[in-house]
């Protein structure tokens, strides 16, 4: 584990990442928690500690392992890359063309930069 992901500050960062990615706002997010939208703010800054009750209700709304948000380590207990679920949620919502796109690209990339 990375102790240096584990601060309040990169939680924060974490939590703000995947609260853009699930496509919600801070009123959103502070509405479905019952709390004042400055205590996301807060808590995405890494000014207010985050209780584990809220790792979980967090990890459920966005859609993330608790140990993503926790820790930034994907590679913990072999779970997937959080980054790649949310592309694939995010793909999921594109028009065909536009997805068919976005695979031609990728395959460009592949190619140009090579497999790693």
């Amino acid at each position: 584990m990375n102790t240096a992901s584990s601060n309040p500050e990169s939680l924060g960062q974490r939590l703000r990442l995947a609260r853009e990615q699930a496509g919600l706002s801070q009123g959103q997010v502070a509405q479905m928690l019952d709390y004042h939208r400055p205590t996301i703010s807060q808590i995405e800054a890494g000014k207010r500690i985050v209780r584990p009750d809220e790792i979980e209700r967090f990890s459920e709304i966005y859609a993330v392992k608790e140990s993503w948000i926790l820790r930034g380590d994907s590679s913990v207990e072999k779970e997937a890359d959080p980054r790649i679920e949310i592309a694939a949620r995010e793909l999921a919502k594109l028009k065909q063309e536009d997805l068919d796109s976005i695979l031609k690209l990728i395959k460009i990339m592949r190619t140009e930069g090579g497999d790693k």
